[in-house]
């Protein structure tokens, strides 16, 4: 056949005039059995719930959250905690949900297949070309209407405990964590200090703040030595003096001479004494140095007070020479001997005392110079002290705010509260049994037109003169019509009654097995729904 030899129309309706019954057999049983399916699906039914989200009632000027997570973040904590197979499995007893399923499939699908059936929503408001959370509603589908709402309500009474669960644990998390936190830097602080403290006991006297102290010591010192060697040359002078005097009094001998005045320290003579040609004059040495110490103590006095180290020296060189001088007057020259020997003494002891003075500048002196490594060493020690107590400080004032914050979260914090409670759906959320349905007629036509097409491509009879002329290119002389008898209308009708009863038991078996393929297909149902169909 070519189709350019007749037109679409007369095929179709010469096709459909010879399969029409089959074509209609082809398309009832699928759409029956289709249609019976869909009208036996059970009904699923969604509920929900919408739940306020509370902020904290008290300014954040005041009082600082330590609960800084994103309300987002914080329901998918919550979230994972309500959706736990605890909680969920408690549900599914309470409430007795999937018995059936219960009956086919392990615990932990039953599980799963709850997950699948709750739905969390978040709903907000643009601010800022941001969309800021401020409710969220939790959903459950299932197939009874009363058992959706309380089911749905238990869930959103579920995210209430647990947002103030959260909420407490986090805070007091935070206020035990900074407690540990400041008891550690507490040891740390303490330690530091008690170092500190021994450093400042074992180097009391080479610390900073002693370097003036050590410095006027070295000083008072240094003028005491210079005191001490001047006091030694004076004295060493004086022995010299003593010694010469002795010998000249040793050499001196006196002749049978009348009388002359005696001739005194100061010049004078007085009658009696011998001529002033037999006795020579003598000079006392320590008269001398008394008249040079006061000539020197007038001169420092006209620059200095008397509080100036070199005149309180000459003060006390004055004073040790006039008590000198007292203690040697009334005696005798035979006494020259023990008079020179007593300047030994005091020079021994000068020198003595020089040493106690040298070391001791050499042990301040070191003071002074040990300040730079002890000033390093307390600089390190003082300013690991400085940031502990710093941190101390800091960690001490997060905790009280910690506490604080504790306190609010059980009072005041950011709570929720169900703004609109769950009530039992008056229409089914799925399936969708009109799509449904149009979508199953439109796959049983396409089954039944393929079933006719495929029956005329199988068929290699001729049914007309010219599709055997254009098959074997012969000329047909003549044709013989069909001649039906009354066996043959018999056979007819018995074929079609055979048929129709066939057809009929077909059509009872097809809705019996749609009203068992509905009951058994909710997973088909949930998929449906799932997908809006």
């Amino acid at each position: 056949m070519k189709l350019n030899e007749e037109s679409i129309l007369d095929l179709v309706l010469a096709v459909w005039k010879r399969r029409k019954w089959m074509g209609i057999v082809s398309f009832l049983m699928p759409f029956t059995l289709a249609v019976g399916v869909i009208a036996f699906l059970p009904s699923i039914y969604r509920s929900t719930a919408t739940v306020l989200v509370d902020r904290q009632q008290v300014p954040e000027a005041f009082v600082r959250p330590t609960v800084t997570s994103g309300l987002e973040t914080r329901l998918q904590t919550i979230s994972q905690e309500v959706f736990s197979r605890a909680r969920l499995d408690a549900i599914i007893n309470r409430f007795q949900l999937y018995d059936d399923l219960k009956k086919r499939v392990a615990a932990e699908e039953v599980i799963e297949r709850m997950r699948s059936d709750i739905q969390l929503e978040y709903r907000g408001v643009d601010r800022a070309g941001q969309r800021g959370t401020i409710a969220f509603a939790v959903s459950y589908r299932g197939k009874d209407p009363l058992t959706v709402a309380q089911v749905t309500n238990t869930l959103a009474s579920f995210f209430i405990e647990e947002n103030l669960k959260v909420r407490e644990r986090q805070a007091a998390g935070t206020a035990e964590f900074l407690k540990v936190q400041l008891a550690e830097v507490k040891v740390k602080l303490d330690t530091q200090e008690k170092q500190v403290s021994q450093f400042k006991r074992r180097n009391l006297v080479d610390l900073p703040q002693q370097a003036a102290v050590n410095l006027g010591m070295i000083d008072r010192l240094d003028t005491q030595l210079r005191a001490n060697i001047d006091s030694q040359t004076r004295l060493a002078e004086r022995r010299e003096l003593l010694a010469k005097r002795a010998s000249q009094v040793a050499e001196f001998v006196p002749g049978p001479v009348a009388p002359a005045p005696l001739v005194t320290r100061d010049g004078s003579t007085l009658p009696g004494g011998p001529s002033p040609l037999q006795l020579p004059v003598l000079v006392d040495p320590a008269a001398a140095e008394l008249l040079r110490l006061q000539q020197e103590l007038r001169n420092l006095r006209s620059r200095f007070s008397d509080k100036y180290p070199d005149v309180v020296r000459v003060n006390t060189e004055i004073a040790a020479l006039e008590r000198h001088r007292e203690e040697t007057d009334g005696a005798s020259v035979g006494e020259s001997a023990p008079r020179a020997q007593k300047p030994e003494g005091e020079l021994e002891v000068l020198k003595k005392e020089e040493k106690r003075l040298q070391e001791a500048i050499a042990t301040y002196q070191r003071r002074v110079d040990n300040v730079p490594k002890r000033e390093q060493d307390l600089q390190k020690l003082t300013r690991d002290y400085a940031a502990i107590k710093e941190l101390y400080a800091s960690l001490s004032k997060r905790y009280e705010e910690a506490q604080l914050a504790e306190t609010l979260e059980r009072q005041k914090g950011g709570q929720f509260r169900i703004l609109d409670p769950a009530i039992p759906p008056n229409e089914p959320v799925g399936p969708n049994r009109i799509r449904l349905i149009l979508m199953g007629l439109i796959l049983c036509l396409t089954i039944a037109a393929g079933a006719v097409v495929l029956a005329e491509q199988m068929d290699t009879s001729f049914h007309r003169v010219d599709e055997f002329w254009v098959f074997t290119n012969l000329p047909v002389l003549a044709s013989v019509p069909r001649i039906v008898t009354r066996a043959d209308t018999r056979r007819d009708r018995l074929r079609f009654s055979v048929v129709t009863v066939l057809a009929g038991l077909g059509l009872i078996l097809i809705m019996r097995a749609s009203y068992l393929l509905g009951h058994v297909s909710e997973q088909l149902v949930w998929m449906l729904a799932q997908r809006g169909a």
